[in-house]
């Protein structure tokens, strides 16, 4: 996790420094404006779904920073901006991912992603004043290709799973994956190479 270290005449807005994965305060108008904008197309997009599962994922399109050809994600799905999730071609997403996309989370292609993962990229500072201040930053999640992430699983910022992993149901990954890669628990440990 990055050390709490702000520079006080950095002159970018906080969008731009929260995109940077750079430590920033959400109360920007921006910031706001832009989860606002997400969190009514995942709205449109869950009411979509039940009638056209197919058709629903063109929402998805204009609101995802990509959604690969034959991608497919169930409702519902939760995230902060949308535009910093990246999903790549032939992936599944089952039911209930949330996707808190502070910064850039990258899905490979032909992936599959059981129901209620979590990735979150979003860090807090570990000291009290500047946690109470409401400072946060953020560290990228990347997912190599034909990845299978079991239902329930939580990837932590900061963390990248090797093309061909498999995650366990219900694990909890703080550290990077190797490719190639088995890996189970909480926090999750590489059991053996497939």
């Amino acid at each position: 996790m990055k050390p709490f270290q702000i520079d006080e005449n950095d002159p970018r807005p906080a969008i731009e420094r929260m995109q940077a994965g750079d430590w920033y305060i959400a109360d920007d108008p921006a910031i706001q404006q832009a989860y606002r904008r997400a969190l009514e197309a995942a709205a449109r997009f869950e009411r979509a779904y039940p009638e056209d599962p197919d058709g629903s994922q063109e929402i998805l399109r204009g609101l995802l920073g990509e959604l690969g050809e034959g991608a497919h994600v169930r409702a519902p799905l939760r995230l902060d901006y949308g535009t910093q999730l990246h999903i790549g071609a032939g992936t599944f997403v089952n039911y209930g991912l949330t996707a808190l996309d502070v910064v850039d989370i990258r899905i490979g292609k032909g992936c599959q992603l059981g129901p209620n993962i979590q990735l979150l990229t979003p860090i807090h500072p570990l000291e009290a004043e500047p946690r109470r201040a409401g400072w946060e930053a953020a560290e990228p999640i990347t997912i190599g290709d034909n990845v299978w992430i079991g239902g329930g699983a939580t990837i932590i910022g900061g963390v990248s799973i090797g093309a061909d992993s498999v995650i366990g149901a219900g694990s909890v990954v703080t550290r990077d994956v190797p490719a190639s890669s088995l890996a189970v628990g909480s926090p999750a440990k590489v059991i053996r190479t497939l």
